[in-house]
């Protein structure tokens, strides 16, 4: 199959016009030029039109089982006070209910565009059914904690390893998950990394998330010091910050994924770098506790690489909405297929909102009218009300992170969040060269959404869209296609 669009963003090299991508047994052969492609390569030919095409987003750290606690939680004071009430909330919770939001998460990252995420998984009954449900891939991290257990750290350990072993295969990848340093016994930690060592798994852990966790590690003292001296042995604390303690437990290697790194000692980001380990920032989560500036520039400095996530709803505003997963919003139908098409839909509603400085403590409000085009700009205004005709509850939307850090990062531009999103997420994920780029030998996941606008207002048009996108090509088939988008009569 070849799929023509108008622009065609590699994100690994610049856009192409007229460009089109070459696609065989869900990967991607060939990328250039209508022109180049037409002519050495063969197959059906799906021309979108007059769109925008690129890699589907990779979310580098999501909670799909917690999607429907969107607008549940009381906004917390304190970090610890979030999680007493996440711990509440589920008490309610039974194993159909988790599915059930899981799915429904899946789906909305599925509709936005996302087609490889790395998912956090608490309720591991529900695993099976899960995956095999979604087309997604899904990267499923099995959560362990251990500090209120009275099993030994080697039958925790073992039944997670055998839970993971029976898992059926899918599409993805396996791997563990021990929660946080303050929810994970520091022995369980080093029985982990001894085990990783002769079979080795992805890892992935919270660390750093919050100043009260900083302050524990660090000073012994603060909300956390004080609610946990009760319920786990303190005397991994008063040694040094969170990142120095999952150090001293040996759990820091190129295998491990660290999510959050807000709050970082000095030479903390260097040790992240020379143990070789990545870092996942998620803008909304971050905004919604009011965190201090993600040390991104430290971080780059010391050569982490930072990937993007979406982090749970649990813990997002309710005005930070991105789309309702579900609506049908009405666009014109695109040209049939191999024919150019000239019809042209708005497609682009959602700039940054505002957002609490943690620094100023003062609301600053990005305008970007006077970075992109005039033509986004009336595009946004008149098509926004289309889109977000029912409030609704958050959702899942690598979109609507995008646009939050660009509203809270000055220092950053469209192209470079895009990147942190697809290339930078692939690289903390250990996919270079699968996901997140159009480049030959990567698999076929795609994602596209009108557009009639520059080549280099492509990046903008694309991190500033809200609601669903087109349509979700993963491994060479479309899994989703908005109603109306395009017609997709050509075999996948």
């Amino acid at each position: 199959m070849i799929i023509r669009s108008r622009i065609v963003h590699p994100i690994s090299s610049p856009p192409i016009s007229n460009g089109a991508v070459w696609v065989v047994d869900g990967q991607i052969r060939a990328v250039g030029p209508w022109k180049t492609i037409q002519h050495s390569c063969s197959g059906p030919v799906l021309d979108l039109g007059e769109c925008l095409l690129l890699p589907g987003w990779v979310n580098a750290h999501c909670h799909l089982d917690y999607t429907h606690m969107a607008g549940q939680l009381p906004m917390p004071r304190s970090f610890p006070d979030w999680i007493k009430c996440i711990l509440t909330a589920k008490s309610g919770w039974n194993p159909d209910t988790y599915l059930n939001s899981w799915l429904s998460g899946a789906r909305q990252l599925l509709e936005s565009g996302t087609t490889t995420v790395a998912n956090i998984e608490s309720v591991p009954p529900i695993l099976a059914r899960a995956r095999a449900a979604t087309a997604l891939r899904v990267h499923s991290y099995l959560e362990l904690t251990g500090v209120r257990s009275q099993r030994s750290d080697a039958d925790i350990l073992a039944e997670a390893l055998d839970a993971l072993q029976q898992l059926p295969c899918t599409r993805g990848a396996l791997g563990l998950s021990p929660h946080a340093p303050y929810s994970t016994r520091p022995s369980l930690l080093q029985n982990i990394a001894r085990a990783n060592l002769t079979e080795p798994w992805p890892l992935t852990i919270h660390v750093g998330e919050s100043r009260e966790e900083f302050e524990m590690f660090m000073y012994q003292r603060g909300p956390m010091f004080d609610w946990l001296r009760s319920q786990r042995d303190m005397s991994d604390c008063g040694l040094g910050s969170p990142v120095q303690h999952l150090n001293r437990c040996g759990l820091l290697s190129h295998r491990t994924l660290a999510v959050h790194a807000n709050y970082l000692w000095d030479n903390d980001a260097e040790l992240l770098a020379q143990k070789g380990v990545a870092v996942v920032h998620c803008p909304r989560s971050h905004a919604y506790f009011g965190h201090q500036r993600f040390p991104r520039r430290d971080l780059v400095r010391a050569g982490v690489p930072i990937g993007l996530g979406t982090d749970s709803l649990a813990s997002v505003r309710t005005q930070d909405r991105g789309f309702v997963a579900g609506t049908r919003v009405q666009t014109p139908v695109a040209a049939p297929v191999t024919a150019r098409s000239s019809w042209v839909m708005p497609s682009f509603p959602n700039a940054p909102r505002g957002g609490n400085d943690p620094l100023s403590g003062e609301v600053r409000q990005t305008d970007i009218r006077s970075e992109h085009s005039p033509e986004i700009m009336s595009s946004a205004s008149r098509y926004t009300s289309a889109l977000f005709h029912d409030p609704g509850p958050p959702t899942l939307s690598m979109f609507a992170e995008c646009q939050t850090l660009l509203g809270r990062d000055s220092g950053l531009s469209p192209d470079e969040v895009l990147r942190m999103g697809t290339v930078g997420s692939a690289q903390a994920m250990g996919l270079t060269g699968r996901v997140g780029e159009i480049i030959p030998g990567a698999w076929a996941d795609l994602a596209a959404i009108p557009f009639h606008g520059s080549l280099t207002d492509a990046a903008a048009a694309w991190v500033h869209h809200g609601g669903p996108v087109g349509a979700t090509l993963i491994h060479g088939r479309w899994e989703w296609v908005q109603p109306g988008f395009a017609s997709m009569d050509v075999p996948s």
